[in-house]
């Protein structure tokens, strides 16, 4: 056993497996092994993890619900943390809410609704978590975090813990400064400040928003929500779709019939399926209209 693995036993830090599937925590249901997966079982634990694989040298890949992720084949090397249920709480204290790293965005949406707080509607389909919404600073229907976010806790790579404001985050569009080299971290907790709202209005606009997806995106099917920013001035999926793809296959891996901007796993769809069918849909649409799609969702693991 590696020493810094008998280092992370001792301190108790919580659940370590070995060689871990990682298809089953992805939305996308693809994925190579995770050489070791730790799970921590509180935040302390989940500190030390990160100052003792610090120390170690030893690298780290953080996952939530797994969306917006496409992991490789190959799978990943060193560790992979997984927020577990000591990060899966929420508190309210008047407009503001406090959530753990591991809260469901979706479930945070409809609990906001329910205290008769507005600016969370946005998120009603998200399939993510707190954490990896402040991470990628995850948007729709034209709003995002950045226009809710005032705080969060953070472990920063070495172990350091922080709290970081807005400025300190750097948000733009779907991107945050934790994406950086050099300030890589985890979100242990955020606090969202919202607004006093009408509960029947909330209630009617999430609704709204969740026929709309029932209709339009293949929620039936595994997938990582939304493949492509939007350009500005246009739509991915528009772009997608005038360029003759929807349906489009390569291996297991479809452009929904449903959503241009979406990719489905119709099965048996492996990470390199999804990456040949990205690069296809890239340098189809660029040749047809010029304008240089860029992926949303974040690929990790050996190549």
């Amino acid at each position: 056993m590696n020493s810094w693995m008998a280092e992370l036993e001792r301190a108790n830090v919580g659940e370590i497996r070995q060689d871990v599937p990682l298809a089953r925590y992805t939305t996308w249901r693809i994925g190579g092994p995770a050489d070791v997966l730790i799970i921590p079982t509180g935040k302390q634990e989940l500190i030390l993890t990160m100052s003792i694989l610090h120390r170690s040298g030893v690298p780290w890949t953080i996952i939530g619900k797994g969306s917006n992720m496409l992991v490789s084949d190959k799978g990943i090397r060193g560790v992979v943390i997984k927020a577990g249920d000591a990060l899966d709480y929420v508190e309210f204290d008047g407009t503001q809410l406090r959530a753990g790293a591991a809260y469901s965005i979706i479930k945070l949406t409809v609990m906001a609704g329910k205290q008769g707080l507005t600016g969370l509607e946005f998120a009603g389909g998200i399939p993510g978590t707190v954490g990896g919404a402040v991470y990628m600073n995850a948007g729709a229907h034209g709003s995002d975090v950045s226009r809710i976010f005032k705080s969060a806790e953070i472990v920063l790579e070495t172990g350091e813990l922080v709290t970081w404001g807005p400025e300190e985050m750097a948000f733009s569009y779907r991107h945050s400064r934790l994406q950086e080299e050099g300030s890589r971290g985890v979100v242990l907790e955020a606090v969202l400040e919202l607004h006093n709202g009408d509960r029947k209005e909330i209630a009617a606009a999430l609704a709204t928003h969740k026929e709309r997806r029932r209709r339009t995106q293949p929620l039936q099917q595994p997938s990582c929500g939304s493949v492509f920013r939007n350009p500005p001035g246009n739509y991915a999926a528009k772009l997608v779709e005038e360029s003759g793809l929807k349906g489009f296959s390569i291996g297991g891996a479809q452009v929904s019939t449903m959503h241009a901007n979406f990719i489905v796993n119709t099965g048996q769809a492996t990470a390199e399926d999804v990456l040949t069918l990205i690069a296809h849909i890239r340098s189809t649409v660029k040749n047809r209209t010029g304008i240089e799609l860029m992926p949303e969702v974040l690929v990790v693991g050996e190549r």
